[in-house]
């Protein structure tokens, strides 16, 4: 018996089938100060090829504008105004609900001043100032006294919201603590969690970004699964997950039913492919075979097992037989061991990879 699967084949080429990309920053087109290598080329042909693109992120310590110039130096010309980011997010919400002119306290960097003061709000630092709420948001600078201050103002029962709840952000040398740390800090020290979390998963930041394009075929892409890919499956939008941030194999692996990919690339060039879809055939009560092409992966009495390694032509057909075998056992009750599995597929997909790949983060297993 075969059974409907996540990974589903396209038309044409990812640019074909769509008419504009929404694109997570850190992790997919820069880690850091530094660009992913082949992203510009790959968001230069989307371009040409006739595509928009909106630049979607939770990352709200810096102003749109910042983080266009940012992006033009790397490469990938861009505007304010191709830049949604949680700030605007929050500062929408909080626009919502407060007088004009009410101060915030602010807990974050510039892109949230400007995000509150663009809605009509005022960014304050200081209890002094008699805030009325509490805004929350990742800056490299935040330190213990915003933070201390932070907890006094949550804790006396002001309004607080935070911009995501990230644990981590990309960096050159690995995963950093993200804004959903920091958001724990301040939420053990006060007693209570955040009134209101605005940016990915959430669906508001697709929403605007997809009313801001017109766009009609949007495809999410991204390196994590629980923001930029559950954030995609909310807005009922298809997801691709590339492979140069965040999730590696085991990740993927272990994706829960809200926020698995439709698709995946080793980095943004796999816009430019037509991507395959997985058949899985359910051979008894605790057995299925998953097919990706020529690539087989068999999952028997709760081993899970590559039977036939051929990569295909990016190498990631292996990946996603494996992640679709997966999620089909555990979605049927299953607990299939996937440890062994993961490390196989993790190495197959580096000794499978080009020497210029973008996507050596699979490596991790």
């Amino acid at each position: 018996m075969s059974t409907s699967t996540t990974f589903r084949a396209s038309t044409g080429t990812l640019l074909e089938d769509h008419d504009a990309l929404l694109l997570d920053l850190d992790g997919v087109v820069y880690i850091g100060p530094d660009a992913v290598p082949h992203a510009a080329d790959a968001l230069e042909a989307a371009r040409a090829a006739g595509l928009r693109l909106a630049f979607v992120t939770n990352n709200a310590s810096r102003p749109p504008a910042v983080v266009a110039e940012h992006l033009s130096e790397l490469g990938v010309p861009a505007t304010g105004q191709d830049v949604v980011n949680s700030a605007q997010a929050a500062a929408t919400h909080l626009a919502a609900t407060l007088p004009a002119g009410s101060p915030v306290l602010l807990v974050g960097g510039a892109g949230l001043v400007e995000a509150l003061a663009e809605v009509g709000l005022r960014a304050v630092t200081s209890l002094a100032d008699e805030p009325v709420a509490v805004v929350q948001g990742f800056s490299p600078d935040l330190g213990w006294k915003q933070l201390s201050t932070a907890t006094q103002a949550v804790r006396s029962g002001l309004p607080w919201t935070a911009t995501n709840l990230d644990a981590t952000v990309p960096t050159p040398g690995g995963p950093a603590p993200g804004n959903g740390l920091l958001v724990h800090v301040v939420a053990e020290a006060a007693g209570r969690r955040p009134d209101a979390v605005c940016g990915k998963p959430e669906r508001d930041l697709f929403d605007v970004a997809v009313q801001r394009l017109g766009a009609r075929r949007a495809l999410v892409v991204g390196d994590r699964l629980d923001t930029d890919l559950q954030g995609a499956v909310a807005a009922d939008l298809p997801g691709l997950l590339v492979l140069t941030g965040v999730t590696d194999v085991a990740g993927l692996l272990a994706a829960t039913p809200g926020e698995r990919p439709v698709f995946v690339a080793r980095d943004l060039r796999g816009t430019a492919d037509v991507h395959p879809g997985v058949d899985v055939e359910v051979t008894g009560p605790d057995s299925l075979v998953a097919r990706c092409r020529a690539a087989v992966v068999r999952i028997e009495g709760g081993t899970a097992a590559v039977e036939t390694d051929d990569g295909g032509a990016d190498g990631l057909d292996v990946l996603r037989a494996a992640a679709e075998a997966v999620w089909q056992a555990r979605d049927a009750g299953g607990t299939p061991e996937t440890a062994a599995l993961s490390t196989a597929v993790a190495e197959g997909l580096l000794a499978a990879a080009p020497g210029d790949s973008a996507g050596d983060v699979v490596a991790r297993g």
